[in-house]
């Protein structure tokens, strides 16, 4: 029996929901409305324009840990569909993944625009109808049917919906005026404004492994660091900002970090390791040989803080080397603010889960209302695991429409 379907988003989980419900009720009549002029914009700029489609992630209950919102109540969702299964179907429809080091998978051509097409070819193939500039203005159920208006005043029926909206403001309004509980968007992956002698001009560097502790909100994440015009990135704060979306709000992005540049390494240790060197090294300057794999400038900087002047080890009292490993295993800096990616922005917030039953990803409180992606309170840390949630709540979700 043809139904028609309406998808709410012209994004990942939208499109990639269209097609696999496209492909299991070939007589589906189904429309895409995206509120912009842009498709797949996020999986076409993702990744720095390569699309990290996933994560080499492949036990259930390990996938759900990257989750700082939804971890629990997705673990019975990738049980059905997780990270192999993503891989699977991919090959299946002509796109090859790759694993790189760190974990994140990519398209192997490194071009998101090799998703992007895949998804849009099929969405041509099965003749799936796409409306852009179409921003929902009111969505109802009645008459057994869903009806839906447009800001331009455009009017849709549909025996089926499903809202792949993100975190669309106005969406979110339509969803509390329906009776639905709506966690506040909160900034969920965000860089650390500083300003600071130590990295100032030092844009670019970045530390292979390092270890960002925030006392105030018990948060502690390891990974590379990259220090930016703004202050600091990379994964290690990337994943402190996930974690710490909503305390960190609460403090308005004021607090302090300690950075152990070494990595891992303990504050003994590292005199040791220091004393040890100059020991073996005594007529060599301080500046001139950076240890632990921390990038030249950067060293004679954190140096430089310390003992001021360079000199040759020989000469460094074991009271400047006991400082100078605390400031490489504790540098304290102030953060002042943040700065997020206006493109690949992902907030925290989001339709509460207890309203969607997570074994379909239906609406418990109407009829043939299905959701997946930044729309509901689910987001992950940085490294393809938000794409993840969006191909796993929209395939379920299209096996059950």
């Amino acid at each position: 029996m043809s139904k028609k379907v309406i998808v709410v988003g012209g994004g990942a989980a939208g499109f990639f929901f269209a097609v696999n419900c496209a492909e299991r009720h070939p007589d589906y009549r189904i429309t895409i409305l995206e509120k912009s002029g842009k498709l797949l914009e996020k999986v076409r700029i993702s990744g720095g324009g390569r699309c990290n489609v996933t994560h080499a992630c492949f036990e259930p209950k390990a996938l759900t840990k990257f989750y700082p919102r939804g971890e629990k109540e997705l673990l019975g969702a990738f049980h059905r569909f997780m990270t192999g299964d993503t891989i699977s179907w991919y090959e299946a429809h002509g796109v090859e993944l790759k694993t790189e080091d760190d974990g994140r998978m990519f398209p192997t051509t490194d071009d998101s625009e090799t998703i992007a097409q895949c998804l849009l070819g099929l969405a041509e193939k099965y003749r799936i109808r796409i409306q852009t500039h179409q921003e929902v203005d009111t969505l109802e159920h009645r008459d057994g049917q869903w009806h839906i208006t447009s800001g331009h005043g455009d009017q849709y029926t549909a025996d089926i919906v499903f809202i792949a909206s993100g975190s669309a403001l106005r969406m979110w309004d339509i969803l509390r005026r329906m009776g639905y509980r709506v966690a506040d968007p909160v900034p969920s992956l965000f860089t650390f404004n500083i300003k600071d002698e130590r990295i100032k001009d030092l844009q670019g560097l970045s530390v292979e492994k390092a270890t960002v502790i925030i006392n105030e909100a018990k948060l502690e994440e390891s990974g590379p660091l990259l220090i930016t015009h703004w202050g600091m990135s990379g994964p290690a704060i990337l994943k402190l900002s996930a974690w710490g979306a909503r305390r960190l709000k609460e403090r308005k992005y004021n607090f302090d970090i300690k950075v152990n540049w070494t990595g891992t390494l303990a504050l003994p240790d590292c005199v040791q390791r220091l004393k040890d060197y100059r020991q073996d090294f005594p007529k060599r300057t301080i500046f001139s040989k950076p240890q632990f794999k921390i990038p030249s400038r950067l060293w004679e900087r954190l140096c430089r803080h310390v003992v001021g002047a360079d000199k040759n080890w020989a000469d460094a009292t074991n009271k400047e080397i006991e400082a100078l490993a605390e400031e490489l295993t504790r540098s304290t800096f102030h953060v002042t603010g943040k700065s997020t990616f206006k493109d690949e922005f992902v907030t925290c917030g989001g339709v509460e889960l207890d309203q969607i039953d997570l074994k379909t990803f239906k609406s418990k409180l109407h009829p043939e209302l299905y959701f997946a992606g930044e729309v509901l309170n689910i987001d992950a840390i940085t490294g393809g695991f938000n794409f993840q949630a969006a191909w796993t709540g929209a395939w379920i979700a299209a096996q059950n429409a």
